[in-house]
């Protein structure tokens, strides 16, 4: 049998009081606004899986739908993200607005230079242009993902409302501009850490945010108008501290104005940007009604090529959508919000007809927190959701790669 060791000699033992440290006061994740935590490596792994999935669908696309269907040869790996205005991105960051003098003729002056300067930028360590703008999106949008996921905690705190309103962005039906090289993911990447920031009392850091957005889309002004509301709304103290933060909130609005007058001293027209709006997209503007009605028979009355129409129908479901967005947030008394969605639906519902509606709504955070806080009360939310979404995500998806127009 074995032997077991000989028990040890009792040794005195000498009481000591135990040493009284001071207590760290715990800091609220919310009180750090840019710590990173373990929910935001959750979200960031959904934002990875859904990025596989659009490559997945532009590898098949590319090898299915070709440009000339008797293809033996598929077309270039990055052809499916080369479409639309990303050529207007591209000639604005690769020569500027006006190479050969004013009277370009494709309207570039339309694009704020925001997306360009930060495309050219990278283009110094990234040669190939359509890797860089992809590189953008995919780091924009990261940062998008995890911004909108604080912001929906906000709102449910301890819930799963965060992770929950990336899913339902990420998997949108127009989530496949968040991939390719345009604008919206840097916007976002912006805009949301501004709001976030704004809801923190960071006026400072809120107001140079939203002028960063403002460089990318004009949609920026709409968010600095949220943020004016925002402030009259929760701000208490008084005296100089809230004299500095009500000086903050100009600065969205300069990068606007910078720009105009750039195209201004360049065309000697004043209203050049609204101009080539104009020229290229037929945003002359005409009341909602008429604009309403326009839209409804191109999309209806068969007056356009079938793809076409299709997209007019998604702009008039996607306007629908908007308008009843508002009328929830004007009942749950959220002004800033709601500021942000009118002036939103107001500049793309006064023109000749709709377009980029659909496309626009990627930038509408309050729905994607909305349906996130839904769904944590609702089970069955989520479920229905992604089964509606999912197959609208892939066929807009697909049929921007093909090079058709998808929003």
């Amino acid at each position: 049998m074995p032997i077991s060791a000989p028990p040890s000699p009792r040794r005195a033992t000498v009481r000591t009081d135990p040493v009284v440290r001071p207590a760290r006061a715990e800091v609220p994740p919310a009180a750090v606004p840019f710590r990173f935590r373990p929910v935001d490596r959750e979200v960031l792994w959904l934002y990875l899986l859904t990025r596989v999935a659009v490559w997945t669908t532009a590898y098949c696309t590319r090898r299915l739908f070709p440009a000339s269907g008797d293809a033996r040869v598929p077309e270039p790996v990055l052809a499916p993200f080369e479409h639309w205005d990303w050529g207007h991105f591209l000639n604005i960051a690769r020569d500027g607005y006006f190479p050969g003098g004013p009277g370009e003729g494709d309207n570039r002056e339309a694009f704020f230079p925001g997306f360009p300067l930060v495309l050219r930028a990278v283009h110094v360590l990234v040669p190939h242009w359509t890797v860089a703008g992809l590189l953008v999106s995919l780091v924009a949008g990261a940062v998008a993902a995890v911004a909108l996921a604080r912001i929906a905690e906000l709102h449910l705190p301890g819930s799963r409302a965060g992770g929950r309103a990336a899913l339902f962005l990420l998997v949108s039906p127009c989530a496949v501009f968040l991939a390719a090289g345009y604008s919206e993911s840097l916007f976002l990447a912006l805009a949301l850490p501004a709001w976030l920031a704004a809801r923190r009392q960071r006026w400072l850091l809120a107001s140079v945010l939203a002028a960063s957005a403002t460089t990318v889309r004009v949609s920026g002004l709409f968010l600095a108008a949220a943020l004016v509301v925002l402030f009259l709304t929760t701000r208490r103290d008084g005296g100089a501290g809230r004299k500095r933060a009500a000086a903050w909130l100009v600065l969205p609005g300069l990068p606007a104005l910078l720009h105009f007058w750039y195209l201004y001293g360049r065309t000697g027209d004043p209203l050049a940007w609204k101009h080539a709006q104009e020229r290229g997209w037929y945003r002359h503007f005409r009341a909602p009604w008429e604009a309403w009605s326009q839209t409804w028979h191109e999309a209806f009355d068969h007056v356009q090529a079938t793809g076409y129409a299709a997209q007019f129908q998604a702009d008039l479901v996607a306007m629908v959508l908007g308008v009843l967005l508002l009328a929830v947030l004007v009942v749950r008394r959220r002004w800033p919000e709601a500021v942000y969605i009118a002036l939103t639906l107001w500049a793309l519902g006064t023109s000749y007809w709709y377009m980029s509606v659909a496309r626009s709504s990627l930038l509408w955070w309050p729905l994607w927190v909305g349906l996130a806080v839904w769904s944590v009360r609702r089970r069955w939310v989520t479920l229905a959701y992604l089964c509606l979404v999912a197959p609208l995500s892939t066929v807009l998806a697909v049929t921007f790669m093909t090079g058709r127009w998808a929003g």
